[in-house]
């Protein structure tokens, strides 16, 4: 079958195309399509330009230059019957953002323009009918010097040795923070040599935590007391959270640890010290997630681990955007494609003021977006929570970032025995300890949005669209003060229609009508106040009394000024339509600009 070589024509050992994207996948080429997965061998690397004569092997990556249109599918097609594994092309001339849509690391990205779409969404239909990974390139990465660096990757790999961990993340240190934060205590990670990669910040370490993060390893007086009562061997042989109680006498204070672990190899564990406040409630159950998120900066060298954290966030998001097929992401990570999944959707709010802090107080005065340290760090911040959540609900939990919005993908879900309804009540419940612990543990305020769940892996785009409706209808704030933190469809999906109709009204200034408008412009220069007194008529079906009540006015006040709005814009309120379509007009100069 084209695309699943394992070896070449003359015997040459290939390499996983992940492996190659790895090194120069993001920023340098997207996976367009992946029909056989991301295992498949690549052992050449060709550039191939039209005019040549069309000679693909088995196991090549074919670099395809100056073809477009349908020259470039029938091209696409045949070194796909030629046995080649994979091909790469530029679909435009234009920018990088302009063509593709951007890479997992480049947020707030734009969608495609109609002619690169459209172009990139043909080649892809054509190499998934075929059976060949299809790879988009930056328009702005010169083709030599790709053929270059990809034969130099081919040549030089060798299989790596599972065993060699190397250095851990610089994010270990974000990560220490992020769970010191969730089970209030003092953090320390550490490697199987229990050797200190990183610690939280904190007073009120006892004696064992000030050794070891000063030696940087703990002192072998404490580690051999921790040997002879098996603590070692309980954090080697499974994820149990283990507890170490207070030794006064010691200089011990009560600990937490866990193992990390990549399948049956520990890697290393982390340790909680409790200080002068007890442990958090769930300090546990955060411990196991974070061991379960950590695990993956830990596998390989440091650029490796980022390396490989950032392919499968790139998978997820091409997933997500659906540029790539649910079979892409199982062949990465072990998910299921025929089970249920959903995609949980976290946004960013206004930061509070905190009580009695006048600094922030005088800051609050002269409002302004936080700058981009402080945004990453509330980003880097959020994510980290929302991973050590989601994996303490589900091993195969998958985070990534787009758009200023950090996703969760919740896959292998399975119908229990009231149906789906089982499941969702407790993502809902999930989601909605993640935004309170967002608050608590990190002083952030946090919006979140649950979408549908879908039977299939490959429907999660649908799932993830259903949040953002969601989510954009929750910061347009429709419901005047009601303070939604986490919101399903069925929550919220008036809000969501009237939402997106108003939002709809605000693009297309020729869907107004004139009458009220004219009738906003009055009441501005003359300070009437008839708009929102006929918003709240409107509202109240006619209802003066009520409606009077609302504005605590008299009523006949209220009959006067809706009187005076009728007779200023010439609407007649006796048309059903006519009091539905400005009651929607004005509800969008209420609410002013989407934010």
């Amino acid at each position: 079958m084209p695309g699943h070589s394992g070896t070449s024509e003359d015997g040459g050992t290939g390499i996983p195309l992940r492996r190659l994207l790895l090194v120069v996948g993001d920023p340098i080429m997207d996976v367009a399509a992946a029909p056989a997965g991301l295992d498949v061998q690549v052992d050449n690397v060709v550039i191939l330009d039209p005019e040549d004569r069309t000679d693909a092997r088995s196991g090549d990556l074919v670099l395809l230059i100056g073809a477009r249109g349908g020259a470039a599918r029938r091209l696409v097609r045949t070194l796909a019957e030629r046995g080649a594994t994979a091909v790469a092309v530029k679909t435009s001339g234009r920018s990088a953002e302009e063509v593709l849509p951007p890479p997992a690391g480049a947020r707030g990205g734009r969608p495609y323009r109609s002619g690169g779409k459209d172009e990139l969404a043909a080649l892809r239909a054509e190499a998934q009918d075929a059976g060949i990974a299809l790879l988009a390139v930056r328009p702005e990465v010169r083709w030599d010097q790709l053929q270059s660096v990809c034969q130099n990757i081919v040549d030089d790999a060798r299989p790596g040795n599972p065993d060699d961990l190397g250095e851990t993340s610089g994010d270990l240190f974000s990560m220490a923070q992020t769970i010191a934060r969730l089970t209030n205590g003092l953090v320390a990670i550490e490697d199987s040599a229990s050797r200190v990669l990183a610690y939280s910040s904190g007073s009120e370490v006892d004696e064992l935590r000030r050794l070891s993060v000063l030696g940087r390893r703990g002192p072998e007086p404490y580690l051999a007391l921790l040997r002879e009562w098996g603590v070692f061997t309980k954090l080697r042989s499974g994820e149990e959270v283990v507890r170490i109680d207070e030794h006064p006498e010691l200089g011990i204070r009560r600990r937490l640890a866990v193992g990390i672990h990549a399948g049956r190899q520990p890697l290393g564990s982390i340790w909680v010290q409790e200080g002068s406040e007890p442990l958090s409630e769930h300090a546990e159950e955060a411990l196991l997630g974070a061991a379960r998120t950590t695990a993956l900066q830990m596998i390989r060298q440091r650029t490796q681990a980022s390396a490989g954290l950032r392919l499968r966030e790139d998978l997820l998001s091409s997933l997500l955007e659906g540029r790539i097929d649910a079979s892409a992401l199982a062949d990465t990570v072990e998910v299921h494609t025929d089970r249920g999944a959903l995609v949980v959707a976290f946004s960013l709010t206004q930061q509070p003021v905190s009580a009695g802090d006048t600094e922030a107080e005088e800051h609050a005065e002269r409002p302004g977006p936080p700058d981009r340290p402080e945004r990453e760090l509330r980003r880097r911040q959020l994510i980290d929570l929302v991973s050590v959540h989601t994996a303490a609900y589900r091993r195969s939990a998958l985070v990534t970032e787009l758009g200023g919005r950090v996703y969760a993908l919740l896959p292998d879900l399975v119908r229990g025995r009231e149906g789906w309804r089982g499941v969702e009540q407790s993502v809902l419940a999930l989601t909605r300890k993640t935004v309170a612990a967002a608050r608590a543990a990190l002083d952030l305020e946090v919006q979140a949005a649950v979408g549908s769940l879908v039977e299939r892996l490959g429907e999660v785009p649908d799932s993830r669209a259903e949040a953002d409706r969601v989510l954009d209808a929750m910061g347009r704030d429709l419901d005047r003060g009601l303070d939604w933190e986490v919101a399903t469809i069925s929550d919220v999906r008036s809000r969501v229609l009237i939402s997106e109709t108003l939002a709809h009204l605000r693009a297309d200034p020729s869907l107004r009508d004139p009458r009220v408008s004219r009738l906003i412009e009055y009441d501005r220069s003359g300070g009437a106040d008839l708009v929102n007194s006929l918003l709240a008529y409107l509202e109240a079906f006619g209802d003066a009394r009520s409606a009077a009540e609302r504005l605590h006015i008299h009523p006949n006040t209220l009959r006067y000024r809706v009187r005076r709005a009728a007779a200023v814009s010439g609407i007649d309120l006796g048309d059903p339509g006519e009091r539905l379509f400005t009651q929607l007009q004005l509800l969008m100069e209420h609410h002013g600009p989407t934010r």
